[in-house]
């Protein structure tokens, strides 16, 4: 789900466990001024503002000494929220059974969107029960992923 995002989590992670927080996933949207750089964290028993203005004074300070991405940008600290989006194979692990959606990189059986029931994971690929059909589908390929429901 980009490389951007991976280098960002690989530098940013350790001082957000070191606070305590769990490093959720990263977004990156670049667009020009109005770029948006948004940090999810989560820990047990929830996240509150004050967690969030914790988390980004930190990766702040290490974004401004590290400087990995040029030009403008906004950050934004959340919790990942009720529709949480998937960033990790590890964490589509702990949804099974759920119903999420996927937007995908490419057509994959003739579509780019799946909404269904999350049945397992296998390596690597991601199997999605939708109606009556069995998808499994390539990680490399979800776009983005987010719950939707839990059955």
């Amino acid at each position: 789900m980009g490389t951007r995002s991976t280098e960002l989590r690989e530098m940013l992670e350790p001082a957000v466990n070191a606070l305590g927080f769990q490093l959720w996933g990263i977004e990156y949207t670049p667009q020009g001024r109005h770029s948006m750089l948004r940090v999810y964290i989560d820990k047990d028993g929830g996240i509150g503002i004050e967690d969030c203005a914790q988390v980004s004074r930190q990766i702040s300070s290490i974004l401004d000494v590290e400087d990995p991405i040029s030009g403008e940008y906004t950050l934004e600290v959340s919790s990942p929220g009720l529709d949480r989006a998937l960033f990790t194979v590890e964490q589509f692990k702990e949804y099974l059974g759920w119903h999420i959606s996927l937007r995908l990189t490419e057509n994959f059986d003739g579509r780019r969107k799946f909404t269904g029931q999350l049945k397992t994971v296998i390596d690597d690929e991601i199997v999605l029960i939708v109606g009556d059909e069995e998808y499994t589908i390539p990680y490399e390929l979800i776009d983005k992923a987010n719950l939707v429901s839990q059955v």
